[in-house]
Formats: structure tokens, sequence, C-alpha cells
């Protein structure tokens, strides 16, 4: 098997699973109760909280446990907009945000919220001084994301970070899913507000992640029911899978030392398909990060590529697994300006530290194999 879908998941470290099940089974008190098995459970959250904390240079009280990105980025988002509303209803986006960016300001806006999306260019990147001329003195929020699921395109997130410390009352979100552990992002030197954050693209656990609040900042909670995390975040904690996505998170980081092979299998790669008759890179040269590739095969249909490929046990994907199933063209490809075949072609490669060169040379091979047998079958 040739996993290369890692921008959709990652294989859980063996480490990791045991690690869960461990904890799972042995330290399975709920953290709110008073008695020892709650106290060993909120213990460990506790220390978890402040090893994540450490890595990435903040408080451990700045740390939110939440199920993944997603619910990461709707509470960041809709958390500031509620809490703000009365000083301001216009926000701020990308429009080659991921999905669950995507449609919380869609939802925003049915509130009455007014969002302005910046475009981007051919490189899928926004122009900071087109972010200055959108805000008013009614902004509240900027939320962009920093590595792009698709494309794999870095947003300039410093300079829009330097930017908005000139507008104190503006909150700062980036979605950093696809980034963490692959390209390095300073929270504090970036200035960011709220910084969301997935275990399962680090080979954790699913169901688990953290949301990143500076202290001092107010939001509100999308959930009520409880006092947990620090009343943002109502509910049980999953303990197990803080713990796992805590020792996942420092074994991650530990293999950042393989970040230059990332580098140069991802330029075989380029090299290799750019060999392909048809086949067209949309992922940019420079601003990218190294793990992720997207490319088209033009005359063909990309789901049909994935199961021609998934037959030979190579696994790859079209674009984000929050859309994949969906038939349009990507809204990501369509933003970077490239023409409808194109953007309804793409597809995404993406790596992990455990990726090797010999499975970049099957991919290639297999899909050299491929390409003719699908245009004979599609002009047949």
């Amino acid at each position: 098997m040739i996993y290369l879908d890692n921008s959709a998941t990652t294989k859980p470290y063996p480490e990791i699973v045991d690690t869960y099940s461990k904890v799972a089974s042995t330290y399975f008190g709920n953290p709110s109760s008073l008695h020892s098995l709650g106290m060993q459970a909120e213990g460990l959250v506790t220390e978890s909280r402040s090893r994540i904390a450490n890595v990435l240079g903040v408080k451990a009280k700045e740390i939110i446990f939440t199920s993944g990105g997603t619910e990461g980025n709707n509470i960041a988002i809709k958390g500031t907009a509620w809490a703000k509303r009365s000083r301001g209803k216009h926000l701020i986006t990308t429009q080659v945000e991921h999905a669950s960016v995507f449609e919380a300001f869609a939802q925003l806006e049915q509130e009455g919220f007014e969002v302005t999306y910046l475009p981007v260019d051919h490189e899928g990147r926004i122009h900071v001084s087109e972010l200055e001329s959108a805000i008013r003195p009614d902004t509240t929020l900027v939320s962009v994301i920093h590595v792009n699921n698709e494309t794999g395109t870095i947003q300039p997130v410093y300079e829009i970070g330097q930017l908005l410390g000139n507008f104190p009352q503006i909150h700062f979100h980036v979605d950093y899913v696809q980034g963490l552990t692959k390209v390095p992002l300073n929270i504090r030197k970036a200035r960011i507000d709220l910084c969301s954050c997935s275990a399962h693209k680090f080979h954790g656990m699913k169901g688990t992640g953290f949301l990143f609040v500076r202290e001092g900042l107010r939001i509100d909670s999308l959930f009520h029911g409880g006092d947990q995390e620090n009343q943002l975040r109502a509910g049980t904690e999953n303990v197990a899978g803080i713990v796992a996505m805590a020792k996942a998170l420092r074994v991650a980081f530990e293999k950042q030392s393989r970040h230059s092979e990332l580098v140069r299998l991802r330029e075989q790669l380029i090299r290799d398909l750019e060999t392909i008759e048809g086949v067209v890179i949309n992922s940019p040269i420079k601003h990218v990060a190294p793990h992720i590739i997207n490319f088209s095969i033009l005359g063909t249909k990309p789901e049909v590529v994935v199961q021609a490929l998934t037959a030979k046990e190579v696994y790859v994907s079209t674009k984000s697994a929050c859309s994949s199933k969906l038939s349009a063209p990507s809204r990501v490809l369509s933003a970077m300006g490239f023409s409808e075949e194109r953007a309804s072609s793409g597809i995404r490669v993406s790596f992990s530290y455990e990726t090797t060169k010999q499975e970049i040379d099957r991919f290639i091979t297999e899909i050299k194999a491929i390409i003719p047998e699908l245009r004979e079958v599609i002009n047949s």
C-alpha cells in the first residue's frame, strides 16, 4: 500500500495508539469528578495542556481542547463574531479557506454579519495591501488559513499579523491545521489571537484537537452545560485522545529533521509529473508547504483517476476530504484563476515524514500506466 493522502488524515503512530489504549482503559475517570480516578484524569489533561503549550511557546491556559480543526474554527470564528457584534459586524476572510471556515462565515452572513472574501493571485495568496484596504471601523475579525489544504500555498501570516497590530480591536484567527509540524509558525511573533489545530493531521487520533486562545481574549462559547475548558467548550474531556495528541505532537516535531527530505520528494514528484503529457501543476513553486502537491490531468475525471489508483493500492484524493465527494470544480483552484476544466480535474498528493522515494517512484509508474487507459476509454 502507498498512502499519499496525508492531508486528509495521517496514520496514527503505533506508540500513539498504545498510549490512547492505555489511558482509555486505565485512567477512565471523568476529569470533573472529585474522587481519585477523576483527579488522575484531570492531572493527565493538565499535564498534556502544559506539554502542548511548551511545544508552541504559549501559556497552558491558552490551550483549549476541542474535537478537531472544524470545531476549533467554528468556536474561533462564531465565538468572536458573537462576542463583538455590539462593536461591529464586519468580518474578513479569503476565497480559499477550508470548508469549515467558509461555511461558518456563510452562516454568520445569514445572521446579518457582512463578510469580505479577499481574492487571491495565481499562487493562491492574498495581498496584504488588499486586506488593509478592506478593513473598516466595524471590522472585528480576520480569519486566514496558514497552509491551504488543497494546494499547499502558504499565506503571508506574519505580514498580516504585523498589519493587524495597528488594529487592536480586530481579532486574528489562523487555521493552522495543515501547517502544524510541517511549516513552522511562531504564534507570538505572528501576533495571532486564535489558532486552530487537529491531532489526526500529525499522526494523533481522530476526534481531538486544540484551539489557542490568547490570554485576555473574550469570545462566546458555542456549547453550554459545563465549565470545562475555561467555559469555552462544555463537555467531558476526551482524556485518552488529549494525552495521545500531546505525545503525537512531540513525536511529530522530533521528526522535523526530515523536512529537507520532504522538499526533495516534492521536487522529484513535480519533475516527474511535468514529463507526462497533459499534466499541469496547480500548486505554486514559491510560498508552498513541502508536503502537498496539486495537479490536473487534463482530459480525465479526477474521481476516475483516484479509483484507478485505488485498485493499485495507491491512495490520493481529489480535493479537501470534507468536499471530495462533491462534483463541482474546486473552489480553491477556481479562485486562483484556473479554467473550469483544470479546476474540475485537480488531484492532491500529500506526504508525511514516513513517505519514501520508492513510493513516489511507484506512484509515477502507476500514473503513467493508467492515463493512456483512461483517455482511451473517454475517447472511445
